[in-house]
């Protein structure tokens, strides 16, 4: 049971009602990966609304565009409640800070995700001390899988389908460049 508290006192209300529980999952999904998909469904169980905010990524050469990474996002959750697909640039807590979330998921695919991902918890958490950091593992035989060895396979004409859903898989196939 979560505890409710008035705004003025700060001490339990039976007439206030909870506050609901927005997290947000950030990423370039460039593509979206099972991984990714195992992360965003169980934090979707945990929190009344998650946000996956798909990056603009000026920084990055992406293969798809910002719209087909959010279309593609958006058709691989269209079936599960809560998930909200968002664009975003810029800082992800002046994000959280907008849509009032309560925490940024993370999955943790190993040690070394778990050395950078800690220390943006630690800085996230200076520049918006009320939103806490979620780590998620992904099922072990998930863990190996990055967008960018996904690509890199389907770009060789490898097979990918046990790393990405179908959907996202045609899709890959359709942008791989002919061979010659």
């Amino acid at each position: 049971m979560r505890r409710m508290s008035t705004p003025a006192t700060g001490s339990p209300s039976a007439n206030a009602l909870p506050q609901r529980r927005l997290a947000v999952y950030s990423g370039t999904f460039d593509p979206v990966t099972l991984g990714h998909e195992d992360v965003i469904r169980r934090a979707a169980g945990l929190f009344d609304e998650l946000v996956v905010a798909v990056a603009v990524a000026h920084h990055k050469k992406t293969r798809f565009t910002l719209d087909e990474r959010m279309a593609l996002v958006a058709h691989t959750f269209r079936d599960c409640a809560g998930v909200r697909v968002l664009p975003f640039q810029g800082l992800i807590m002046d994000l959280c800070r907008d849509l009032g979330a309560c925490a940024v998921v993370r999955g943790i695919r190993n040690m070394t995700d778990f050395d950078y991902e800690a220390q943006m918890a630690a800085m996230n958490r200076k520049l918006l001390p009320g939103v806490e950091t979620v780590f998620l593992l992904p099922q072990a035989e998930l863990q190996c899988i990055s967008s960018t060895l996904v690509r890199e396979i389907a770009m060789l004409g490898g097979d990918v389908s046990t790393m990405v859903n179908p959907h996202v898989q045609q899709q890959l196939q359709a942008v791989r460049p002919q061979q010659a």
